[in-house]
């Protein structure tokens, strides 16, 4: 089995053949279709979240379900299935609360199974795997808890990047701050999660959607998926600006990179009793000076967004059929697609800003 590996951190992935262990009992073997190139795997593979290493990364997948390990199974042989980067293990409080996202079911690290072990090999030494799925490899074996069956008419494209860029950005904006029809909206972020809430905002019916970003083309994109203003933060005075054209600050906020600035950013471009939410994922050494004054005596919420807040196993099939009928446009979304063994230059592109998103496809 070939798998794009992470040796070492600041350095390209290599192109290895592993081994590959059976599924065992609550267990899949899921053949690869898909595999967005994310920003969450650049922060494994640049050290700003730390990893065990050698590691697979990739977490934005779809695949056909190729073996199931022995007992039951909420999955078959020939499922098409959307990979979640988040276990859920069905009894935990959050899992039995509907916020499986943050599910604390397991001890075992994320990088391991739920059980605590591995299901790769190379030169008989333990590889290990994002998320407990590691996807950018021709087959995957991973907890059934890690699988979304979806409707088999769905391009194997779109269905992998609604397991994380579509899912995060559009959840946030109709689960987490759950945006009022005719309100406005502030993206900072035009990258593949940004423009998922761009159009989240303009699912819901938000007047003014106001992106943010400091490339001109990220900011031609979210025109394309509904922003009625742009911002260039290189330019122009973001939280200025946004409180000329909402008239004294957006009723929503929204961070899609995840650093100091942009998080202080988000607060000061909320209204009094606006709603400011955190959903890039930042380095852990980021740290961010709140006014404590500023938002009592303006009751400003600050509040965050991990995966969107969404229940995979409900949200991925309904975001799946809001694409087969039009209601969100998913395909501009994909500028590129690479082969496994082009992996490296789709992170090249991410890091220029040169797409909107890339994904590698298999055979």
């Amino acid at each position: 089995m070939k798998a794009a590996v992470l040796t070492e951190i600041n350095k390209p992935l290599e192109i290895l053949d592993l081994e590959l262990d059976p599924p065992k009992a609550g267990e899949a073997r899921v053949k690869m279709k898909a595999s967005g190139v994310c920003m969450s795997d650049w922060h494994m593979m640049n050290g700003d979240w730390p990893a065990k290493l050698p590691l697979v990364p990739g977490h934005e997948a779809a695949g056909v379900v190729t073996e199931v390990g022995p007992g039951p199974s909420h999955v078959s042989v020939g499922d098409h299935v959307i990979f979640s980067f988040s276990s859920h293990c069905g009894h935990c409080r959050y899992c039995n609360s509907g916020k499986s996202v943050l599910c604390n079911g397991h001890s075992a690290p994320g990088f391991l199974m739920p059980d605590g072990t591995t299901r790769m090999k190379f030169k008989a030494e333990p590889v290990y795997q994002m998320a407990r799925i590691g996807t950018f490899r021709e087959e995957v074996v991973c907890s059934t808890e890690n699988l979304v069956p979806i409707r088999k008419d769905l391009p194997w494209t779109i269905a992998a990047i609604i397991g994380c860029s579509v899912a995060t950005g559009v959840g946030a904006v109709y689960r987490a701050a759950k945006v009022e029809a005719g309100s406005s909206v502030v993206v900072i972020g035009c990258g593949g999660v940004g423009l998922n809430i761009v159009q989240g905002a303009k699912l819901v019916g938000a007047g003014k959607i106001i992106a943010v970003d400091l490339l001109d083309n990220k900011l031609e994109y979210a025109k394309q998926f509904g922003a009625t203003h742009t911002i260039n933060g290189k330019t122009e005075d973001v939280v200025k600006t946004v409180r000329a054209i909402t008239g004294g600050g957006a009723d929503y906020a929204f961070d899609a990179i995840g650093t100091e600035p942009t998080v202080l950013q988000i607060v000061d471009c909320i209204c009094a009793g606006g709603r400011a939410t955190m959903v890039g994922i930042p380095s852990v050494k980021v740290k961010a000076g709140i006014s404590p004054a500023g938002m009592v005596f303006q009751e400003k919420t600050l509040t965050s967004s991990f995966y969107g807040s969404v229940q995979p196993d409900i949200d991925f099939p309904i975001l799946a059929d809001l694409y087969m009928n039009k209601k969100l446009d998913l395909d501009s979304l994909i500028s590129r697609t690479y082969t496994l063994d082009q992996i490296n230059e789709g992170f090249d592109q991410l890091r220029k800003g040169g797409v909107a998103r890339g994904v590698v496809v298999f055979d």
